[in-house]
């Protein structure tokens, strides 16, 4: 190794001095918490340029980590502009990048030759339903999706098969799933094949277990780079842990304010451990923001300073021209309807007022709110994307739930029948598909005709005949009901009584609660119109609306697709409890689910780099019926000074009060239907007639047991023994 050596001053002259000490601490362990649009990736790369131009180094001891290729090939080229000259024999990628490359290495100790297989996705389900029914596990009650996610989670934490204790096991699949995941990795190794989970899990094993090799990266690696940090889940932490060991020359940068990735086991614990993980680390952290406004930073850190698991930093603006600015306007709606009609006005205000809408964006908490904002930007003829993700009508679950209506009340569509007639499964396969065609085709017959006259003339057989004939019977039994209950109540069953969302319910993939919620809102759109045929010509014209792909667009996303970018004015709807913080978060993970939908909000709020709308509806609609909403929790947590404050109407607090008992008149006779399908019901209750006072022991029938802690109006903030601090309206608790 050579003598370090001064480097070229220019590319250190453009840091602020916390990014200078970022950049310059070289040696031991650091921490650096880069606040949002700190400049995170600038300290990155520069750091690894430094390294390089002060020879501390050669570019093949320098190991840095990403999470996505985009990343990596950005920071090859930043380094590469620094240093005046290409970046090459870099151990720069992502996790699975980097250890594929491991693994290829080392590939005999994993039981896998050099040449070994990555499975993708597809292959992988294929190669588990064979075991799973070699094993005689009904793949239609457990289905190979499930169990892949079961296989993952132990795999993200670091859990070979035998590494499995009876607190990690699963009752999954009757509690075979150890037994199943055991054969799944054979099967693996004969096939001479890995899985994206197998490459870190492989390379993890082979440096716990084989000493010799891990020294050898000891001695190869002198300096670790490591970007997202907060985003890391264990067996990527455990990789880390091994390979810092060496020289102890780690530099992990992140955000445990943005750490909103539990669902795909990320751990937030990661970050917030790094000093008890290295002994006498340092922590250096970026305040200076670069994107937004004082007082949306001044807002977003008020909100964020309520979480108690986080290190702690306070944003403050970093260009003297962003001292001032507007406040965070929060906007109090009637509705949700009326709520999609104001985001559509402003956006149109802001278009006339000559902004860009490629620097607008609504975010949102989940997929399905983005229906009311797509159908009203399409009413004003307003350039739209939905960023990651399909627009809510293209969605797999919402074609196929329109293709049940459209199968139902048009026996002649044959490419609606034929998308339903096996989904979900009912074991109507190719050649039972081919068979109904041609008996379609013979006859000049529509092809739900043919099936029904194929069931009856024994043409079909076994399972198949009687899986169709039930599918038809239940079809006509849907046409009965669209005349008597009407075209929600109808659609409601239709989607019970086929199995479709009981389909959803049993897939444990991390997309099967957003794609439930997709169906609901579908419902929610339904109540909309006067019959069903309507709806599906309305669909059909949303559909078809002409994109013009060169036009600026505003954007549509979820908050968690939102992280990492940046627009000029940022919508956010939607803040209400239940829906933002989500109450199956909440639910599920308690307090560390509520602070992880804050860190949610924290992050919505930093896109914004001159305004930032939160809006909040009095009454939502749950699928066909109105009920009265509360505000969210993190309203009432940003700093009054920092908000404006911009209801709907003068009105919009005695509205909210007599929400309950104006409902029959305000909306139209569908959305006042009397009866719901009871899957999907969300009875309202009447309002109390008696007062509940300050503390008070009550009991309600989620959260249990509880105090009053504080009355505003017909809302209670409630000590619950098991489920901590909640809002709740007095309607639904009792005396205890």
């Amino acid at each position: 190794m050579q003598t370090p050596v001064p480097p070229p001053a220019d590319y250190l002259a453009r840091l602020n001095p916390e990014q200078r000490a970022a950049v310059e601490t070289i040696d031991g362990p650091l921490l650096v918490l880069a606040g949002a649009g700190t400049g995170k990736t600038r300290v990155l790369t520069t750091r690894f340029a430094h390294i390089l131009l002060t020879r501390r180094a050669f570019p093949n001891q320098v190991l840095a980590v990403t999470f996505t290729n985009k990343a990596a090939r950005e920071m090859r080229e930043r380094v590469s502009a620094i240093i005046g000259q290409p970046a090459e024999g870099l151990w720069l990628g992502t996790f699975h990048a980097l250890c594929a490359r491991m693994l290829r290495r080392h590939a005999e100790h994993a039981g896998l030759s050099a040449n070994f297989t990555i499975l993708d996705t597809d292959d992988q389900l294929r190669l588990l339903k064979q075991v799973m029914e070699a094993e005689r596990i009904d793949t239609k009650r457990w289905a190979p999706p499930g169990m892949m996610g079961v296989i993952q989670h132990w795999k993200d934490r670091g859990l070979t098969p035998a590494r499995i204790t009876l607190a990690e096991d699963s009752d999954y699949a009757n509690g075979k799933a150890r037994l199943l995941y055991t054969l799944y990795q054979e099967r693996l190794r004969t096939l001479n094949a890995a899985d994206f989970g197998d490459l870190l899990l492989h390379v993890t094993e082979i440096l716990r277990t084989n000493p010799d090799i891990l020294a050898d990266y000891h001695r190869r690696f002198r300096y670790i780079l490591v970007d997202e940090y907060q985003d890391t889940n264990l067996i990527q932490y455990l990789w880390l842990r091994l390979l810092a060991q060496g020289h102890r020359n780690i530099c992990c940068v992140g955000d445990d304010d943005q750490s909103i990735y539990s669902w795909r086991g990320a751990e937030v614990e990661n970050i917030l451990r790094f000093e008890k993980d290295f002994e006498g680390a340092r922590i250096i952290r970026l305040e200076a923001n670069y994107r937004s406004t004082a007082p949306i930073l001044a807002a977003a850190s008020g909100l964020i300073a309520h979480n108690e698991g986080r290190l702690g930093k306070t944003l403050r603006p970093g260009r003297t021209d962003a001292q001032k600015g507007e406040k965070v306007s929060i906007v109090e709606l009637w509705d949700s309807d009326e709520e999609a009609r104001m985001v559509g006005g402003k956006i149109e205000e802001l278009r006339r007022e000559g902004h860009s809408l490629a620097e607008i964006a609504v975010l949102v908490r989940a997929g399905f709110q983005t229906r009311a904002f797509e159908e009203r930007l399409i009413t004003l003829a307003v350039p739209y994307r939905v960023v990651g993700g399909l627009r809510f009508y293209e969605r797999a679950e919402i074609r196929d739930a329109i293709a049940y209506m459209r199968a139902t009340v048009q026996p002649a569509d044959d490419l609606a029948f034929e998308r339903i007639v096996n989904v979900p499964r009912r074991g109507v396969g190719d050649a039972a598909l081919r068979t109904m065609h041609e008996a379609a085709r013979s006859q000049s017959i529509p092809l739900s005709v043919a099936a029904g006259r194929l069931v009856e003339a024994g043409g079909l057989k076994g399972k198949v005949k009687e899986a169709v004939g039930t599918l038809l019977r239940q079809m006509a039994q849907w046409r009965d009901l669209l005349g008597k209950d009407g075209h929600v109540v109808t659609v409601a069953a239709m989607l019970d009584e086929s199995g479709y969302t009981e389909m959803w319910k049993q897939d444990k993939s991390p997309e099967a609660p957003g794609r439930l919620e997709n169906l609901k809102e579908l419902l929610r759109a339904l109540a909309d119109f006067e019959t069903l045929a309507g709806f599906l010509d309305h669909v059909a014209l949303v559909t078809e609306n002409e994109e013009q792909p060169d036009d600026a667009k505003v954007s549509l996303m979820t908050l968690h697709g939102a992280k990492g970018l940046e627009f000029d004015t940022v919508f956010l709807p939607g803040w209400e409890e239940g829906v933002f913080p989500n109450q199956r978060a909440m639910d599920e993970n308690g307090n560390k689910g509520l602070e992880e939908e804050r860190r949610l909000a924290y992050v919505g709020l930093t896109r914004a780099r001159r305004r930032a709308i939160v809006s909040h509806a009095a009454n939502r609609r749950i699928y066909a019926n109105w009920q009265p909403s509360i505000p969210s929790r993190f309203l009432e947590e940003i700093p009054a000074e920092h908000v404006q404050q911009a209801n709907s109407s003068s009105m919009a607090r005695d509205r909210r009060v007599a929400a309950a008992t104006s409902f029959p008149t305000q909306f139209p006779l569908q959305a006042r239907r009397p009866r719901v399908i009871e899957v999907w019901e969300q009875p309202g209750r009447p309002a109390r007639t008696d007062s509940i006072p300050v503390g008070a022991r009550v009991f309600h029938q989620k959260f249990g047991y509880g105090t009053v802690k504080a009355v505003d109006d017909d809302k209670l903030d409630v000590h619950f023994e098991t489920a901590g601090d909640k809002r709740v309206l007095d309607r639904f608790v009792e005396r205890a």
